[in-house]
């Protein structure tokens, strides 16, 4: 019935519009919307009508969305904005805030919930973002490796370079004594420039010789963290130039002189403009005379930044110097350890051998341990420090190696097994634990030889050290688990095992005794030439 009314109206409007077609009059089709008492609505076709109230032609999910955008481009999300990030003035306290650094800077800084500037940071970064060079002095774990990385930023984002660039010519240089502290470098460099476009390469010996290459012969680099010899073999090669570099940052100068490493790093910094056309930044945890001089050398009015040259050692790390004897440390460690319920603990000693006996007695007990010292390969250094940062090693032993440039947060005990000869290195041992205001405990172990670097220390140090007596109980050490035997049944199958392979073995013996007397009469039967069987 309804189909039959349907095609009886579509029939009457067709007669009635027929006439009006031939005429010069346009006849346009109204939307359904629009309908008007003069202007009906066009009929369509029963099967055309959709149930979701679509038009023909398109899907339900063609159907127009209410905020989408057109085809080809993607709704982006709104842009960070530095009103997001709230820190409250405080009197004494100097915000990034007060900087004026680019929206991307703000923006990772306040990822990693930085909210104030250190103290060398505060003194560094308004003299450097002018473009001034500077000289800095300050205890380790103070933020002076964020404080050039936050200037070298700004610079790069302030100043972009328009159109073609050559490849392997880094626009900054950050020299570092050692891989871990590139790495370290590195790491802590992009997670501030996570938000920028600016590429990022570390170059360093042991590890990845062809991929850094590659890396120099396809790209160009913006920011480029180096050791000396691995920088030189590349530009020995002519894959690297150094003509463009726009930033110069050398840290730890003091520890690459006692490397030896200050002939390479003249070659480096000759091979750069000259210092009246780079910003050049010095850093070092201890300035020597030769050191100073190299700083006046490279530099060119520099800003000279020193915080508290009084406190050697960082005031949040707790010293205490148990008085032991040789064969009573293993039992305190222990007992530190497992008593105090420790979970991410550096043990320091100052061999590599040293590293090795202590790890394997730390595994007789159970204790998830491993090793950072210079024979382990740089891959396998790596590892074992992703490891511990995640705490899959709840003890790592190490050599001076991993002194300077490791950064791993949530050290809460630094154990010195063994002190070290040199007064500085129990600064920077020490300096990986109560980093950048945390709090954090040094403990180390002092016998018969190691009281005698103690007055070198106190006097580099220029306060006594709090020496004691540990208690009885943190002596006692109890024997090591023993090992689980295995099953009955599997050893029972493995005794069969054995003993069918013996019996399969004196068979193998008894059949050749048997052979052995027929090839002997066979073999060995003399010859005597002429003589007939007669």
């Amino acid at each position: 019935m309804l189909k039959n009314l349907v095609q009886a109206v579509h029939t009457f409007l067709k007669k009635e519009l027929s006439p009006k077609t031939s005429s010069n009059k346009t006849i346009s089709t109204p939307s359904v919307h629009g309908t008007t008492p003069d202007k009906p609505a066009p009929v369509l076709p029963v099967s055309a009508k959709s149930h979701d109230g679509v038009l023909p032609g398109r899907g339900k999910d063609d159907a127009p969305k209410t905020g989408s955008k057109p085809s080809g481009t993607k709704a982006s999300r709104p842009s960070w904005q530095v009103s997001r990030f709230v820190v409250p003035e405080v009197e004494g306290q100097f915000r990034f805030h007060d900087l004026g650094l680019p929206t991307p800077i703000m923006h990772a800084i306040s990822d990693l919930g930085f909210k104030y500037c250190t103290p060398i940071q505060a003194e560094i970064l308004p003299k450097a973002l002018t473009g001034s060079d500077v000289t800095g002095k300050a205890q380790t774990g103070t933020g002076k490796s964020a404080a050039f990385l936050i200037n070298i930023y700004a610079h790069l984002l302030k100043e972009p370079i328009k159109g073609k660039r050559s490849q392997g010519a880094p626009r900054v240089l950050i020299m570092a004594p050692t891989r871990e502290l590139v790495l370290q470098i590195e790491k802590d460099a992009r997670g501030i420039g996570k938000y920028t476009r600016l590429r990022i390469q570390s170059i360093l010996g042991g590890m990845q010789y062809d991929k850094q290459k590659q890396v120099l012969l396809k790209n160009p680099i913006d920011i480029m963290v180096a050791t000396p010899g691995r920088l030189l073999d590349f530009q020995r090669q002519g894959i690297l130039h150094l003509n463009k570099v726009e930033i110069l940052v050398i840290d730890e100068a003091d520890r690459m002189l006692d490397m030896g490493f200050i002939p390479d790093i003249r070659k480096i910094v000759h091979s750069t403009p000259h210092k009246n056309e780079r910003q050049t930044m010095f850093f070092s945890a201890t300035l020597k005379p030769e050191v100073e001089r190299l700083a006046e050398q490279w530099t060119k009015n520099p800003v000279h930044v020193e915080i508290e040259p009084e406190h050697i050692a960082a005031e949040s790390v707790r010293q205490l110097v148990y008085i032991v004897t040789a064969d009573e440390k293993f039992a305190l460690l222990m007992n530190l350890i497992v008593g105090q319920k420790l979970e991410r603990v550096l043990v320091f000693v100052n061999r590599r051998d040293q590293t090795r006996r202590l790890s394997e007695r730390l595994q007789r007990y159970q204790i998830n341990c491993a090793i950072l010292s210079g024979e382990v390969p740089q891959n396998k250094r790596i590892k074992t420090l992703e490891n511990f940062r995640n705490g899959r090693v709840r003890v790592l032993v190490a050599t001076d190696v991993a002194a300077r440039g490791l950064h791993v947060e949530g050290i809460s005990h630094v154990i010195n097994f063994t002190l070290p000869t040199d007064p500085e290195d129990y600064v920077h041992r020490i300096g990986r634990t109560g980093r950048a205001g945390a709090s954090g405990i040094s403990v180390s172990f002092a016998d018969e030889d190691d009281s005698f670097y103690i007055p070198a220390i106190e006097e580099y140090l220029g306060n006594p050290l709090v020496c004691e007596q540990p208690d009885e109980a943190l002596l006692a050490l109890s024997p090591p688990p023993r090992l689980k035997r295995p099953a009955t049944q599997k050893k029972g199958a493995y005794a069969g095992k054995r003993a069918s392979s013996q019996s399969a073995k004196q068979r193998t013996r008894q059949g050749s005794r048997a052979r052995k007397p027929h090839q002997r009469n066979r073999t060995n039967k003399p010859k005597v030439s002429g003589v007939s069987g007669a």
